[in-house]
């Protein structure tokens, strides 16, 4: 374990914290079906410079993907969630091109904007009963999410109020969000190696990070089914919330 710390640069002590980070954002996910990069991103950035935690953040989303993907795969409302994450798929390179194109000070202020936008945005009402997305609102959707993959690790400001402002179950909101956030994790991986961001020690790290991960999402997978719907959609927007607001302190410090 010290030698593979030797290869990414940390000291035990700092990967420690980063692994009860991950352990903490996996779980969020697990539990409402997104959130692990809108929380580990902004946390990552105290441990490394913001581009290194962004595509971390992308390299775990694609790692945890495949965790339950079956049942994802059947409980996703497949009309909006497949166009929705080829459009995003197409559009993660220019998030990418973005982020190398804006200093660390830029990319956090944007990031921490961003955070704060995605939890203003699920405080809007519920569209009503019967209620279906046109093509306009599922393409926006998808391209947005895409070039906020490649510039922040964050897929979810456009997607998870897209979701929750639909009158549909819990599982059904979870599974869409989750299949969208592994589609642009697959294309946030390909095309920051494309880019020269993504890094041997970024991957190795990643691998380091990937048992904790699994255990907070399994942790919080399992208390999903226990939560009611007006309590599970509460949590999402404390999630998002404190995601704001971390991501603010942390750009005024």
């Amino acid at each position: 374990m010290n030698g593979a710390l030797h290869l990414v640069g940390l000291a035990p002590l700092t990967f420690a914290g980063a692994a009860a980070m991950t352990f903490g954002a996996a779980f969020v996910r697990g539990l409402t079906g997104f959130g692990m990069a809108i929380i580990l991103v902004p946390l990552l950035g105290m441990l490394m410079p913001p581009g290194q935690a962004v595509v971390l953040g992308i390299i775990l989303q694609l790692l945890i993907g495949p965790v339950g993907f079956r049942r994802i795969a059947d409980d996703a409302d497949r009309r909006t969630a497949v166009p929705i994450a080829l459009l995003a798929m197409l559009a993660t390179p220019l998030g990418m091109l973005a982020l190398r194109a804006v200093t660390p000070d830029v990319a956090r202020l944007l990031i921490a904007i961003i955070a704060i936008g995605a939890f203003l945005l699920i405080l809007m009402p519920q569209h009503p009963d019967g209620h279906k997305p046109g093509r306009g609102a599922i393409g926006a959707t998808g391209i947005a999410s895409g070039i906020l993959t490649g510039f922040a690790a964050m897929p979810g400001p456009p997607v998870v109020p897209f979701y929750l402002r639909q009158r549909i179950a819990p599982a059904t909101a979870r599974a869409s969000m989750m299949l969208v956030f592994f589609a642009t994790a697959i294309a946030g991986t390909a095309a920051s190696l494309w880019l020269g961001l993504a890094t041997g020690k970024l991957f190795i790290l990643a691998l380091l990070l990937f048992i904790p991960m699994v255990l907070g999402d399994q942790v919080g997978t399992r208390l999903f089914g226990r939560v009611p719907a007006p309590v599970w959609r509460s949590i999402v927007a404390v999630v998002l919330g404190a995601a704001g607001i971390s991501a603010l302190v942390r750009l005024l410090n």
